[in-house]
Protein backbone atom coordinates (compact mmCIF):
# COMPACT_ATOMS: atom_id res chain seq x y z
CA UNK A 1 0.00 0.00 0.00
CA UNK A 2 1.25 3.19 -0.53
CA UNK A 3 2.55 5.94 1.87
CA UNK A 4 -0.47 8.69 1.42
CA UNK A 5 -2.74 5.52 1.51
CA UNK A 6 -1.76 4.49 4.86
CA UNK A 7 -1.17 7.72 6.44
CA UNK A 8 -4.71 8.67 5.18
CA UNK A 9 -6.15 5.49 7.05
CA UNK A 10 -4.20 5.97 10.32
CA UNK A 11 -5.04 9.76 10.03
CA UNK A 12 -8.95 8.49 9.78
CA UNK A 13 -9.00 6.54 12.72
CA UNK A 14 -7.26 8.93 14.81
CA UNK A 15 -9.97 11.41 14.19
CA UNK A 16 -12.80 8.99 14.34
CA UNK A 17 -13.51 9.75 10.82
CA UNK A 18 -13.45 6.01 10.39
CA UNK A 19 -15.00 3.36 12.75
CA UNK A 20 -15.46 0.51 12.63
CA UNK A 21 -18.51 -2.17 13.84
CA UNK A 22 -22.57 -2.14 12.28
CA UNK A 23 -23.50 0.84 10.87
CA UNK A 24 -27.17 1.15 9.01
CA UNK A 25 -26.48 3.39 5.87
CA UNK A 26 -28.78 5.40 4.07
CA UNK A 27 -29.06 2.56 1.29
CA UNK A 28 -29.92 0.16 4.20
CA UNK A 29 -27.17 -1.77 3.87
CA UNK A 30 -25.65 -2.90 7.00
CA UNK A 31 -21.68 -2.06 7.19
CA UNK A 32 -18.97 -2.93 8.90
CA UNK A 33 -17.44 0.31 8.85
CA UNK A 34 -18.40 3.67 8.70
CA UNK A 35 -16.50 7.28 6.88
CA UNK A 36 -17.51 10.58 7.99
CA UNK A 37 -14.93 13.30 6.88
CA UNK A 38 -16.98 16.11 9.05
CA UNK A 39 -14.75 14.24 11.85
CA UNK A 40 -11.66 15.78 10.56
CA UNK A 41 -12.34 19.09 12.75
CA UNK A 42 -9.24 20.68 13.46
CA UNK A 43 -6.55 22.43 11.53
CA UNK A 44 -3.55 20.17 11.98
CA UNK A 45 -6.49 17.29 10.33
CA UNK A 46 -7.40 19.52 7.98
CA UNK A 47 -3.50 20.12 6.88
CA UNK A 48 -2.82 16.26 7.02
CA UNK A 49 -5.73 15.71 5.34
CA UNK A 50 -4.82 18.04 2.58
CA UNK A 51 -1.17 16.79 2.13
CA UNK A 52 -2.99 12.53 1.55
CA UNK A 53 -5.33 14.27 -1.10
CA UNK A 54 -2.02 16.15 -3.16
CA UNK A 55 -0.39 12.92 -2.79
CA UNK A 56 -2.76 11.25 -4.58
CA UNK A 57 -3.56 13.76 -6.98
CA UNK A 58 0.24 13.44 -7.98
CA UNK A 59 0.97 9.88 -8.31
CA UNK A 60 -2.75 9.74 -10.45
CA UNK A 61 -0.95 12.13 -13.05
CA UNK A 62 -4.62 14.37 -13.47
CA UNK A 63 -3.64 17.38 -14.88
CA UNK A 64 -5.49 20.24 -13.97
CA UNK A 65 -5.86 24.09 -13.35
CA UNK A 66 -8.46 25.01 -11.05
CA UNK A 67 -10.56 23.31 -7.90
CA UNK A 68 -13.85 23.45 -7.02
CA UNK A 69 -15.41 22.13 -3.82
CA UNK A 70 -19.29 21.24 -3.80
CA UNK A 71 -21.23 22.56 -0.72
CA UNK A 72 -20.93 21.59 1.63
CA UNK A 73 -18.50 19.16 2.52
CA UNK A 74 -16.00 19.69 -0.44
CA UNK A 75 -15.41 23.44 0.63
CA UNK A 76 -13.52 22.92 3.42
CA UNK A 77 -11.94 19.76 0.96
CA UNK A 78 -10.78 22.04 -1.38
CA UNK A 79 -9.48 24.84 0.60
CA UNK A 80 -7.21 22.42 2.45
CA UNK A 81 -6.01 21.00 -0.50
CA UNK A 82 -5.24 24.44 -2.04
CA UNK A 83 -3.20 25.61 1.04
CA UNK A 84 -1.27 22.15 0.48
CA UNK A 85 -0.77 22.99 -3.03
CA UNK A 86 0.79 25.96 -2.02
CA UNK A 87 3.29 25.09 0.15
CA UNK A 88 4.08 22.99 -2.91
CA UNK A 89 4.70 26.15 -5.12
CA UNK A 90 1.81 25.77 -6.86
CA UNK A 91 -0.67 28.64 -6.16
CA UNK A 92 -4.26 27.11 -7.67
CA UNK A 93 -7.57 29.41 -8.02
CA UNK A 94 -10.16 28.27 -6.30
CA UNK A 95 -14.30 28.05 -6.51
CA UNK A 96 -17.00 26.35 -4.81
CA UNK A 97 -21.10 27.15 -4.16
CA UNK A 98 -23.41 28.11 -2.53
CA UNK A 99 -26.53 25.67 -2.08
CA UNK A 100 -29.10 28.42 -2.74
CA UNK A 101 -28.59 31.29 -4.44
CA UNK A 102 -27.95 34.66 -3.30
CA UNK A 103 -29.96 37.66 -4.31
CA UNK A 104 -27.41 40.20 -2.69
CA UNK A 105 -23.90 41.69 -2.62
CA UNK A 106 -21.93 39.50 -5.44
CA UNK A 107 -25.21 37.43 -6.20
CA UNK A 108 -25.48 34.33 -7.20
CA UNK A 109 -24.25 30.44 -6.13
CA UNK A 110 -20.51 30.55 -7.22
CA UNK A 111 -18.12 32.00 -5.06
CA UNK A 112 -14.46 32.14 -5.96
CA UNK A 113 -12.51 32.13 -9.05
CA UNK A 114 -14.04 32.38 -12.84
CA UNK A 115 -13.62 29.22 -14.51
CA UNK A 116 -14.18 29.68 -17.69
CA UNK A 117 -12.06 27.87 -20.35
CA UNK A 118 -9.92 26.27 -17.46
CA UNK A 119 -9.61 21.97 -16.29
CA UNK A 120 -11.71 21.65 -12.91
CA UNK A 121 -10.61 19.17 -10.75
CA UNK A 122 -13.53 18.22 -8.23
CA UNK A 123 -12.68 17.63 -4.37
CA UNK A 124 -15.21 15.68 -2.56
CA UNK A 125 -15.08 13.46 0.64
CA UNK A 126 -16.81 10.42 -1.24
CA UNK A 127 -19.24 9.27 -3.95
CA UNK A 128 -22.52 7.44 -2.80
CA UNK A 129 -25.12 7.43 -5.47
CA UNK A 130 -22.97 10.20 -7.62
CA UNK A 131 -25.74 12.60 -7.60
CA UNK A 132 -24.22 15.61 -6.10
CA UNK A 133 -21.05 14.93 -8.21
CA UNK A 134 -23.40 15.29 -11.26
CA UNK A 135 -24.88 17.84 -9.84
CA UNK A 136 -21.01 19.47 -9.42
CA UNK A 137 -19.84 18.12 -13.54
CA UNK A 138 -23.07 20.50 -14.54
CA UNK A 139 -22.19 23.59 -12.39
CA UNK A 140 -18.75 23.46 -14.02
CA UNK A 141 -20.15 23.23 -17.57
CA UNK A 142 -22.61 26.02 -17.01
CA UNK A 143 -19.93 28.07 -15.67
CA UNK A 144 -17.91 27.19 -19.26
CA UNK A 145 -15.12 25.21 -17.58
CA UNK A 146 -13.70 21.77 -18.77
CA UNK A 147 -14.04 18.77 -15.78
CA UNK A 148 -10.29 17.13 -15.45
CA UNK A 149 -11.04 14.81 -12.63
CA UNK A 150 -12.65 14.14 -9.88
CA UNK A 151 -10.48 13.51 -6.35
CA UNK A 152 -12.41 11.74 -2.91
CA UNK A 153 -10.76 10.84 0.18
CA UNK A 154 -12.60 7.63 0.19
CA UNK A 155 -14.14 5.28 -2.50
CA UNK A 156 -16.48 2.45 -1.11
CA UNK A 157 -15.85 0.21 -4.49
CA UNK A 158 -19.29 -1.24 -3.98
CA UNK A 159 -22.37 -1.49 -6.18
CA UNK A 160 -25.19 1.58 -6.65
CA UNK A 161 -27.71 -0.96 -7.23
CA UNK A 162 -28.56 -4.81 -7.81
CA UNK A 163 -28.61 -4.35 -11.33
CA UNK A 164 -25.41 -2.20 -11.73
CA UNK A 165 -21.62 -4.28 -11.15
CA UNK A 166 -20.23 -0.94 -11.54
CA UNK A 167 -19.43 1.66 -7.92
CA UNK A 168 -20.69 4.89 -8.05
CA UNK A 169 -17.48 6.23 -8.69
CA UNK A 170 -16.73 3.64 -11.82
CA UNK A 171 -20.07 5.00 -13.37
CA UNK A 172 -19.32 8.55 -12.69
CA UNK A 173 -16.09 8.51 -14.55
CA UNK A 174 -17.43 6.27 -17.08
CA UNK A 175 -20.50 9.01 -17.96
CA UNK A 176 -17.89 12.23 -18.00
CA UNK A 177 -15.41 10.55 -19.06
CA UNK A 178 -12.50 11.79 -16.37
CA UNK A 179 -10.82 9.90 -13.93
CA UNK A 180 -11.89 9.75 -10.54
CA UNK A 181 -8.96 9.18 -7.70
CA UNK A 182 -9.19 8.23 -4.40
CA UNK A 183 -6.67 8.66 -1.66
CA UNK A 184 -7.79 5.25 -0.52
CA UNK A 185 -10.32 2.43 -1.54
CA UNK A 186 -11.94 -0.84 0.37
CA UNK A 187 -9.10 -2.90 -0.92
CA UNK A 188 -7.00 -0.74 0.68
CA UNK A 189 -8.82 -1.02 3.86
CA UNK A 190 -8.57 -4.25 3.98
CA UNK A 191 -5.21 -4.15 4.03
CA UNK A 192 -5.33 -1.73 6.52
CA UNK A 193 -6.97 -3.87 8.93
CA UNK A 194 -5.22 -6.77 8.46
CA UNK A 195 -1.67 -4.99 9.21
CA UNK A 196 -3.37 -3.66 12.28
CA UNK A 197 -3.87 -6.44 15.42
CA UNK A 198 -6.47 -4.01 17.05
CA UNK A 199 -8.56 -4.39 13.88
CA UNK A 200 -7.78 -7.39 12.40
CA UNK A 201 -11.00 -8.86 13.73
CA UNK A 202 -13.07 -6.83 11.22
CA UNK A 203 -11.27 -8.51 8.38
CA UNK A 204 -14.04 -10.99 8.04
CA UNK A 205 -17.31 -8.43 7.72
CA UNK A 206 -15.28 -6.58 5.50
CA UNK A 207 -14.61 -9.64 3.12
CA UNK A 208 -17.97 -10.46 3.76
CA UNK A 209 -19.53 -6.91 3.23
CA UNK A 210 -17.18 -7.08 -0.05
CA UNK A 211 -18.54 -10.53 -1.29
CA UNK A 212 -22.04 -9.13 -0.94
CA UNK A 213 -21.70 -5.60 -2.41
CA UNK A 214 -18.55 -5.21 -4.08
CA UNK A 215 -18.23 -3.36 -8.05
CA UNK A 216 -16.46 -5.19 -10.11
CA UNK A 217 -12.49 -3.89 -10.21
CA UNK A 218 -12.60 -2.77 -13.93
CA UNK A 219 -16.46 -1.40 -13.57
Amino acid sequence: MSDHRSRFLQLALNADALRFGQFTLKSGRVSPYFFNAGRFDTGLAMAQLGNCYADAIDASGVAFDQLFGPAYKGIPLATALACEYSHRGRDLPLTFNRKEAKDHGEGGTLIGADMAGRRILIVDDVITAGTAIREALAIIRAANGIPAGIVVALDRQEIASGDDRRSAAQAVAAEAGIPVVAVANLADLLAFASGNPELVGYREPLLAYRAEYGSNPTG
